[in-house]
């Protein structure tokens, strides 16, 4: 039961994350840089303390009975991750949602997945159920690569209508959602390698399904500071420190942002809790597939599709499904 719940986890975080970026379509006075900075402070800062406080018995004493290796693992990763998510964020408005999703958690779930397995249980994939979450992986990554591809017909075809073409630079947003996407499983390696934190928390009567509360805000604080730093530049340069009067309702975006985020975090932090040894990896490819399927559905009714031939359509719902069977090759290589 505790691996089918954790399975349903997944699935519901990465339909959460999908969404979370919706908000930026909407930014009326507000400029990125206004939007992105409440997010990260609700979603970085004081959502992940408020949970751990919440959910891991005697916090402090967790976090005095450990040695500063178990703090600057997760807090490095989280670093690493933090610099990701500026470049994805601003990926998103150049190359829109659908694509950049879809190139930045392609290689996110890749790299994210295999990663902790080759480290940590390399003989799990020499069996026959590690062979069929193989056969998921290749799945995963060939429907990502349909989907890019599904991506750059739409851009073509938009831009070669004048009615709709946009001002996004292609290159610039499919780079940086690449280059995102190679740092964005440090997410997951801070939680994969943060678990001392995890058994002290075990260790002082957490839940074991609330014992990865206890490594979000280490990781989560590494990643505050380039999402803080960078749209503090940006507010500077750009003179919008202005935007935020009035401050209402745009602030609302941001937040919703923030919640929708590390809501589906948590979610998926107690996931891998409940999927086995091999949950920071089984856990992260479901994430991240249902996270592209839920950001294709979501640029879709946003209108990123408007104008598109059906060819193209036919090829982003070809890679949408291989992503699904993909799912369900890992979901069966995890059992």
């Amino acid at each position: 039961m505790g691996s089918e719940l954790g399975i349903v986890l997944a699935v519901a975080a990465g339909l959460m994350v999908g969404n979370c970026m919706l908000p930026l379509n909407y930014l009326r006075k507000w400029r990125w840089e206004n939007a992105w900075i409440i997010f990260t402070l609700v979603a970085l800062v004081l959502v992940p303390w408020t949970l751990a406080f919440l959910r891991v018995s005697n916090l402090l004493s967790v976090y005095s009975n450990v040695n500063s290796a178990s703090f600057m693992i997760p807090l490095l990763f989280g670093a690493g991750w933090g610099v990701a998510q500026v470049l994805f964020g601003l990926a998103v408005i150049r190359a829109g949602m659908a694509l950049s999703f879809a190139i930045t958690i392609g290689l996110s779930a890749a790299l994210g997945s295999l990663v902790p397995i080759l480290l940590r249980h390399p003989q799990a994939l020499v069996t026959g159920r590690g062979l069929v979450l193989l056969l998921g992986q290749l799945l995963m990554v060939t429907g990502v690569v349909v989907c890019c591809w599904a991506g750059r017909r739409r851009e073509r075809e938009q831009k070669a209508d004048a009615a709709t073409a946009t001002a996004r630079s292609y290159l610039a947003g499919v780079s940086l959602a690449a280059l995102a996407g190679l740092l964005a499983p440090m997410l997951n390696y801070a939680l994969a390698f943060g678990d001392n934190l995890i058994h002290e928390a075990l260790l002082q009567h957490t839940l074991r399904a609330d014992a990865p509360y206890a490594v979000w805000p280490i990781a989560l604080a590494g990643g505050a500071v380039p999402n803080i730093l960078y749209p503090l530049w940006l507010l500077q340069h750009n003179k919008t420190w202005v935007n935020f009067r009035p401050v209402w309702p745009e602030i609302t975006l941001g937040m919703i942002m923030g919640l929708l985020w590390m809501g589906s975090v948590a979610i998926y932090g107690t996931a891998t809790t409940l999927l086995g040894v091999l949950g920071a990896s089984i856990g992260w490819s479901i994430y991240q597939i249902c996270i592209i399927v839920m950001a294709n559905v979501s640029g879709w009714i946003a209108g990123e599709w408007k104008g598109v031939s059906q060819g193209s359509k036919i090829i982003l719902w070809s890679g949408l499904l291989l992503l699904a069977f993909a799912t369900v090759a890992i979901t069966y290589g995890n059992h």
